[in-house]
């Protein structure tokens, strides 16, 4: 049957099981959305386009599934650069559609025409810019599947507003093949047998993990591992959620901002296994320092992470799960009791760091940040999806929010990008309807895409917007405190706006805590009420997120107060 290029594209995004679309149309994809208005997808309407790329990446990362947006050329494509940069950090799969000039007038100069193929090509895990209305059915299938697969990521499809309106056959496609694209799954067996035998004769093991344990599935067979092998776990911000929070296996997080007991680990282990990780700087710190005692090993996808920033003794390349699965029939044989007794002095000497310097704070007449995420959390008995912005309120939430499940907890890890809790906790919330979304905000990155709260009001979203409002930005502050003898250049906020207001403003709830003993009462009326919410509290001003490891600074040597 002849159809035009815009509903081929609906046909093949409903054989690929998309339920959503996250967009804001423009005339370049006017035609894609008439033909979209035909289909029973749902689109989302955000008020910007980055919103959009966070929204589809709260969706993907909530779900398991491929996240998708639509956006218009020119300044509809470069406003998603940002989105996709994040994505493209954290391994999210996500397409980005977007509309291009008529081919006729590419390279003219032409009204919203911009070369998005080649300003996404460093930050995608590939684009395409669409021909012909013939190659627009095989591309889009092609995208979901790099999407999707191996080491997941963004791919971006920019598609020329005449492809949309040609007609041509269509006929669904099958499965995707690709000669040039084939990872690798399956680890060696020789490498593996070698962890196996190192796990065995190891007295102070570590298991260190990241995302790639969440995007491959492997959660519970990760568990089962650590607790067969008797071997602590860490993990990056990445990783949290991937091994339970209450297990007493678990150390929190490994880094700049982890856990006094994971960071003294790391240092004296004498084998680290590291999982899905990247080992990126900010949980290395000076890298010769980093695990220096130990034989490392790394379990990854994509081999190009293996050995770039740590040199590691065993490399194993293959998808954390199934390489999961087979140490698991390897060390099953192995008594846990017998290696529980063999590392006895090195558990009794992770006690006793527990006990040294736990996570602490004192709560003073003013509200602790940090007391509020820790009442969130028993509020919510640890079942919301919590997404953040970035900064001091991402490393509150990491560190007193305890996550027992993977896919809950979703925030911009690798690009550390402000603005995108609330449009994810959207994303999130769309994929999961019946779970509560709480997005865990700064009142500075808040404002970065605070415009979202009208999609949500308009998709009766009911998000909840927890701001730990100091008046700061934050992470910024707290470095001009300990480095630049508290010259607070240009992070005071002095003039944010009145939250509540400006929830009511957008015909949303808003509600503020401004002393310690309304900080429950405020949570629970917002948790309960219907649609989204707006609760601002007003924290300490100058109150730090510590452990710190300064930059360049072994993780041993931490800032503890």
């Amino acid at each position: 049957m002849k159809l035009t290029g815009a509903q081929i594209l609906m046909e093949v995004l409903k054989n690929e099981n998309v339920d959503t679309l996250f967009g804001f149309p423009g005339g370049a994809v006017i035609d894609i959305y008439d033909a979209l208005a035909e289909t029973d997808i749902q689109h989302v309407l955000v008020r910007h386009e980055q919103g959009a790329v966070h929204a589809a990446d709260g969706y993907a990362r909530a779900s398991g599934k491929v996240g998708v947006c639509l956006v218009t050329s020119g300044p509809g494509a470069t406003n998603t650069v940002t989105g996709i940069a994040s994505a493209f950090m954290d391994s999210i799969p996500i397409v980005v559609l977007c509309g291009q000039v008529p081919t006729n007038l590419i390279g003219n100069d032409a009204f919203q025409e911009v070369d998005i193929v080649g300003i996404t090509r460093p930050c995608t895990k590939h684009n395409y810019l669409v021909a012909c209305v013939e190659d627009l059915a095989p591309t889009i299938k092609e995208a979901f599947h790099l999407a999707r697969t191996g080491r997941p990521g963004p791919i971006l499809v920019d598609i020329p507003k005449d492809i949309t309106k040609n007609t041509t056959d269509y006929t669904p496609l099958g499965d995707v093949k690709m000669k040039s694209y084939n990872p690798n799954y399956n680890p060696n067996m020789k490498q593996l047998k070698k962890v196996a035998a190192l796990v065995e004769k190891s007295r102070r093991p570590l298991i260190f993990i990241g995302g790639g344990v969440i995007l491959s599935g492997a959660s519970r067979e990760l568990t089962k591992f650590a607790r067969a092998a008797r071997i602590p776990v860490t993990a990056s911000l990445m990783g949290l959620g991937a091994f339970p929070g209450s297990d007493p296996l678990w150390l929190g997080m490994l880094g700049m901002h982890g856990t006094y007991r994971a960071n003294m680990c790391t240092s004296a282990c004498d084998l680290m296994i590291g999982i899905g990780v990247r080992f990126d700087d900010r949980v290395t710190g000076k890298t010769d320092a980093f695990a220096a005692q130990a034989q490392i090993v790394h379990i990854d996808i994509d081999p190009t992470s293996i050995r770039k920033n740590i040199p590691v003794s065993i490399p194993i390349v293959g998808d954390c799960k199934i390489s999961l699965q087979h140490l698991n029939r390897l060390i099953e044989r192995k008594s846990s009791e017998e290696l529980a007794e063999k590392r006895k002095n090195w558990f009794d000497q992770i006690d006793q760091w527990k006990k040294t310097n736990p996570l602490a704070y004192h709560q003073s007449e003013v509200i602790k940040p940090q007391y509020v995420v820790e009442k969130l959390y028993q509020l919510t008995r640890g079942q919301a999806i919590i997404t953040t912005e970035v900064g001091q309120n991402q490393m509150w939430a990491a560190q007193y929010y305890h996550f027992e499940r993977p896919n809950h907890f979703i925030t911009s890890g690798g690009l550390g990008c402000m603005g995108f809790g609330l449009p994810a906790a959207l994303g999130a919330q769309v994929a999961c309807p019946d779970k509560t979304v709480v997005d865990i905000a700064g009142d500075g990155s808040i404002q970065m895409n605070i415009q979202e709260m009208a999609t949500a009001v308009q998709s009766r979203l009911p998000v909840k917007v927890v701001i730990l409002n100091n008046g700061y930005l934050g992470m910024v502050r707290q470095w001009q405190e300990l480095f630049y003898e508290r010259r607070y250049a240009c992070t005071c906020m002095d003039c944010a706006p009145d939250f509540v207001k400006l929830a009511e403003a957008y015909g949303a709830c808003g509600l503020r805590a401004e002393k310690p003993d309304e900080v429950q009462s405020v949570l629970t009326k917002g948790l309960e009420t219907p649609g989204p919410v707006i609760m601002d509290f007003i924290v300490e001003k100058e109150e730090g997120v510590y452990p710190m490891v300064p930059a360049g600074a072994p993780i041993t040597e931490m800032l503890l107060v």
